[in-house]
């Protein structure tokens, strides 16, 4: 029952699905439904557990190669995501019948909390200074924003979009390790390394390009 009410809260905003509805695609009864969620709001707050669960897991990637590739490879299974639950992940982010419960700002919480502490590991750090914690945690706020904009027409290419927030991150470490010494120290390991072909390097690119 929770698997049919995702795909029809992925495909329609939860707002226009009804119980009945999901009754029916899940060849049970209303009262059945009614059984064992109380309402569309308890019901929604399942599915939602469970699509958060699955979009926490497109964050998770081998620690292999270089930086940039494997973000490159974490924002194509994010957009994935939001491809296939463009409505449902729009309703959770904008407005629903779910959104400012407890249980739904602990979900989106733990969304983001996973995306954080993933990449920080990348970055080989457990304890995040404050200048890379406030950088990491607006870079996810900007995926997020960037998805719900793309959803609204997706005028643009999704994957010149999953490399765009590539080059966002680099950018944004780049500028806050400027001001910052300790972070510079931190993330001159990690960015050193990267191929002058992959995403990192295409930006270095580019900005040579636009400074010309």
């Amino acid at each position: 029952m929770i698997g049919v009410a995702l795909e029809l809260f992925a495909q329609r905003s939860p707002d226009e699905v009804s119980i009945d509805e999901i009754a029916a695609a899940a060849g049970i009864s209303r009262p059945l439904v009614y059984h064992y969620f109380p309402g569309k709001l308890s019901l929604y707050e399942a599915a939602l557990k469970r699509a958060s669960e699955d979009l926490a897991g497109r964050f998770a990637e081998p620690r292999e190669g270089p930086l940039g590739a494997r973000l490159l490879r974490v924002m194509h299974r994010y957009f994935d995501f939001v491809d296939a639950h463009g409505p449902g992940f729009s309703a959770l982010m904008r407005g629903g019948p779910a959104v400012g419960s407890s249980t739904t700002n602990a979900l989106v919480d733990s969304v983001r909390q996973e995306a954080y502490e993933q990449i920080l590991s990348h970055l080989g750090v457990t304890e995040a200074p404050a200048r890379l914690e406030l950088t990491v945690r607006s870079w996810i706020s900007l995926a997020e924003s960037t998805a719900l904009i793309w959803l609204d027409g997706r005028r643009i290419p999704r994957e010149e979009l999953e490399v765009q927030l590539v080059h966002d991150f680099a950018a944004l470490t780049a500028v806050s390790a400027a001001h910052d010494e300790e972070l510079r120290a931190l993330l001159r390991p990690v960015l050193g390394g990267e191929p002058a072909d992959g995403p990192f390097g295409d930006l270095v690119t580019r900005l040579i390009a636009l400074a010309s």
